[in-house]
C-alpha cells in the first residue's frame, strides 16, 4: 500500500526566480532559503546590531538619574555617581547570569523560551508579552532620544521632532527588511564612531576635571524643579535608581539573537555580551562622574550630553558636533536591536500558536518582515501619542525589562536545579535545548537565582516609584496583552481539533446541487455563468432583484429569449436594495433543504481590461462572498468574463 501512496507522489523544483519589482529596488534582491546560513554575522558586526540598544542607554540613564534627584535642588547632583555604581554593580550581576544563558540555549535563549521550559506556560506569556512591549518601546524611547539631541544642537526643529522621529523609524524598518546582515554592515561604522567618540570624551572629560581646568557648564538650561522637597530621603533615591535603570536595557537582547551570529554560536555571542557589558560600564561610570561634577542641569532643551561635550571641548566647535552627531546616530540604531529582536520573538511566540501565524514567514531578505513592519507601525503611534518625549516614555519602558529578566533568571536557576537531579549520563531533550548534568550546578543556580531576586527588587522599586508617572499603564497592559495571546492560541487550538484526521468525522453526503444565479441584467457574462451553472446542476433558478421595474422589464424579455427554459424569480425590492432582499431568498432556500442538499452561489462577474476601472462597477461578487461565506451549506463561485 505504502509503494502504490509513493508512486503517486511527485516533487519537482521550481525555476521561477522572483521578478525585479520596486520592493527589490528598495530591499535588494530576493535570497534564497539556502542563502541562510551566508546571511549570520561575526563578533564586531553583532556588537552593532544587538549592542546598540544598551550602549545608546549611556545616552540617557543619566540624564534620566539627574531629573529625579533635580527635586531636591542641584545640590542633591553628587549623588548621581554613587547611584550609577549600584547599577553598575545590577548591570554586572544580570551580564553574569545572561551569559550563562546563552551557553545552556545556544538556538536562542530569551526568556520566553527559558520561562517556556523551566517555569511553565503562563510566565512563558508573561515574559514574552514584556519583552515585546520592551521592544516596541526601545523604538520609541531611542528614536525619540536621538531627536532629542538633534534638537539640541538645532533647537529651532523643535515643533518637528514627532515627523523626523517618525520618518526615523521608517528609515531604520527599511534597512532592516534588507536583512540582519546588510543593516549590521551598514549600521556598524556609526555604532563603533559613538563609542570612539564617547570614549574621547570622557577620557578628555576626566583628564580636565583632574588637572583642575573641566570648569563647569556655560550657560546651563534652567532648572525645572517639580514636586519641590525639602530633603533627600530613600524614597527620592530609589526613584532615581529605578530610572538609572534604563542602563540595562538591551542586555538580553544578545540572547535573544543567538541565532544570528556565526558558529560557534555560542561562543561568539558570549563575548559579545562581555564586550558589551565592559563598554557600556565604563562610558557609565565615565558620563555619570563628569555630569555630577561639572554643574549639568537635566533638561528637554539641551540633553546632558550636549552639556557635557561643549564642557569638556570648550564650545560648540566641530569636536562637539561629532559627538552630538554619534549620540544622535548610535540612540537611532539602538532601534536596530529591536528590530532584530522583535521578529525572532514574534515569530517564535506564533510558532507556539500565542500570535498570528503569518509573523513566522520569512520576507524576500530571509527577515521576519511581518514583524519589521507591525513594530515600525506600533512604535510610530507611540511616538506620536506621547509627542516624542523621552521622559515621558521611561516609566513605561523599564518594567517590562526587568519582569523579563527576573523570570530569564528564575528559569535558568530552576533549570540548573533539574541539571543537578539529573545522573552523569542522562540526558533529557527539551523543546528549547538538552539538559545535561553539570558538575557546577549549584554556583550557577546560585549565580541565576541572585540575579532572579536583584532585578525583582528592582522591578519592585521601578512599578513603585513611577506608578503615578505613567508605569500603571504596563501594569494594566501586559496582562491584558497575556490575555490576547491566550485568546489566539484557543483559537488556534480549536481550528486544529475541528481540523485534525484524527477525530475525522462521518462526512455528510450532498447528492443534490441547488444552484442560485443572481443576476443584474442579461449579457455575456450572465450566459458565460449559465453555462458554468449548467457542469454543476439542472436544478438552476436565476434570481434578479427588481430595483427598477423598466429595467427588470427588460431582464425579464432577454431570459425569455436566452434563458435556455431556466426558471427566472424576480424579487421586488421597492426599498431599492439589493443584497437584503437576495439574503432573504437564500435563507429561505436554506430552511428547506433536504440533508442530502447543498445551494451553490454562482455569481457572474465581468472584469474590465483595466484594473482601475474596477471602481466604475458594483462588484457584487465580492459583496456576497462577504455575506455568504460564514452561511453553513452555501458554496460561492465566481465565474469571471473578461471584457478586452
Amino acid at each position: 500500500m505504502a509503494e502504490s501512496f509513493s508512486q503517486n507522489i511527485f516533487e519537482e523544483p521550481t525555476n521561477h526566480v522572483p521578478r525585479k519589482t520596486l520592493q527589490t529596488m528598495l530591499i535588494g534582491r530576493p535570497l534564497a532559503t539556502a542563502d541562510a546560513p551566508h546571511q549570520t554575522i561575526g563578533k564586531l558586526i553583532g556588537l552593532a546590531v544587538f549592542a546598540s540598544d544598551a550602549l545608546s542607554s549611556t545616552a540617557y540613564a543619566t540624564q534620566e538619574i539627574m531629573i529625579i534627584l533635580a527635586a531636591a535642588g542641584a545640590g542633591a547632583f553628587h549623588y548621581v555617581f554613587p547611584i550609577s555604581i549600584a547599577i553598575v554593580i545590577l548591570m554586572t550581576i544580570v551580564t553574569f547570569s545572561y551569559e550563562q544563558t546563552i551557553h545552556a540555549y545556544p538556538g536562542g535563549g530569551g526568556a520566553y523560551i527559558v520561562s517556556r521550559d523551566n517555569l511553565g506556560e503562563m510566565p512563558a506569556l508573561v515574559a514574552g508579552a514584556a519583552l515585546l512591549m520592551d521592544y516596541i518601546l526601545t523604538v520609541a524611547v531611542s528614536i525619540s532620544s536621538g531627536v532629542a539631541q538633534i534638537v539640541s544642537a538645532f533647537p529651532p526643529v523643535m515643533e518637528y521632532r514627532v515627523v523626523i522621529a517618525v520618518v526615523l523609524i521608517l528609515f531604520v524598518m527599511l534597512m532592516n527588511l534588507r536583512g540582519v546582515k546588510e543593516s549590521g554592515v551598514v549600521f556598524a561604522i556609526p555604532t563603533y564612531f559613538f563609542v570612539l567618540s564617547m570614549f574621547v570624551t570622557v577620557i578628555i572629560g576626566l583628564v580636565r576635571y583632574f588637572s583642575g581646568s573641566l570648569g563647569t557648564v556655560v550657560n546651563p538650561p534652567h532648572l525645572e524643579m517639580e514636586g519641590v522637597v525639602s530633603v533627600i530621603t530613600p524614597f527620592l533615591l530609589l526613584h532615581a535608581f529605578s530610572s538609572g535603570t534604563a542602563a540595562l536595557t538591551g542586555i538580553e537582547a544578545i540572547s535573544n539573537g543567538i541565532t544570528a551570529f556565526k558558529e560557534p554560536r555560542s561562543k561568539n555571542a558570549g563575548q559579545t555580551l562581555i564586550m558589551m557589558a565592559v563598554i557600556l560600564a565604563s562610558l557609565f561610570l565615565g558620563i555619570s562622574f563628569l555630569a555630577s561634577r561639572s554643574g549639568v542641569i537635566p533638561s528637554e532643551i539641551e540633553t546632558v550630553i550636549s552639556q557635557l561635550a561643549r564642557t569638556v571641548f570648550g564650545g560648540q566647535g566641530i569636536p562637539y558636533l561629532m559627538v552630538i552627531a554619534s549620540t544622535a546616530l548610535i540612540l537611532i540604531l539602538a532601534a536596530n536591536t529591536a528590530f532584530a529582536d522583535f521578529p525572532r520573538l514574534s515569530a517564535l511566540t506564533a510558532a507556539d500558536g500565542f500570535l498570528p501565524r503569518q509573523l513566522t514567514f520569512r520576507g524576500s531578505r530571509l527577515v521576519y518582515s511581518g514583524g519589521i513592519v507591525v513594530l515600525a507601525v506600533i512604535a510610530s503611534l507611540l511616538v506620536i501619542g506621547f509627542n516624542a518625549s523621552v521622559t515621558s516614555l521611561i516609566p513605561l519602558y523599564a518594567i517590562g525589562v526587568f519582569l523579563s529578566f527576573t523570570l530569564s533568571q528564575s528559569g535558568m536557576a530552576r533549570r540548573w536545579w533539574k541539571s543537578g537531579h539529573l545522573k552523569a549520563e542522562e540526558e533529557v531533550i527539551e523543546r528549547g535545548s538538552t539538559l545535561r548534568y553539570n558538575r557546577g550546578w549549584k554556583f550557577k543556580m546560585f549565580i541565576n537565582g541572585f540575579g532572579a531576586v536583584c532585578t525583582a527588587i528592582v522591578m519592585l522599586i521601578f512599578a513603585i516609584t513611577k506608578f503615578k508617572d505613567g508605569a500603571w499603564i504596563v501594569i494594566i497592559l501586559i496582562p491584558i496583552l497575556v490575555l490576547i495571546l491566550i485568546q489566539i492560541h484557543r483559537h488556534y487550538q480549536h481550528v486544529a481539533n475541528s481540523l485534525s484526521l484524527e477525530n475525522f468525522p462521518a462526512q455528510r453526503q450532498f447528492s443534490h446541487n441547488r444552484v442560485i444565479m443572481p443576476i443584474s441584467g442579461v449579457h455575456n457574462g450572465t450566459l458565460a455563468a449559465l453555462h458554468f451553472a449548467r457542469s454543476l446542476s439542472d436544478d438552476i433558478t436565476v434570481v434578479h432583484v427588481s430595483i427598477d421595474p423598466a429595467e427588470s422589464e427588460k431582464v425579464k424579455s432577454k431570459w425569455e429569449t436566452w434563458g435556455d427554459g431556466y426558471r427566472l424569480v424576480v424579487l421586488d425590492s421597492p426599498y431599492r436594495l439589493f443584497l437584503e432582499p437576495l439574503l432573504e431568498y437564500v435563507d429561505k432556500i436554506s430552511t428547506i433543504l433536504a440533508p442530502n442538499e447543498i445551494i451553490t452561489l454562482v455569481v457572474p462577474q465581468f472584469l474590465p481590461k483595466h484594473w482601475w476601472s474596477s471602481f466604475l462597477h458594483m462588484r457584487t461578487a465580492e459583496t456576497l462572498r462577504k455575506a455568504l461565506l460564514y452561511r453553513r451549506n452555501i458554496v460561492i463561485t465566481e465565474v469571471p468574463y473578461h471584457i478586452d
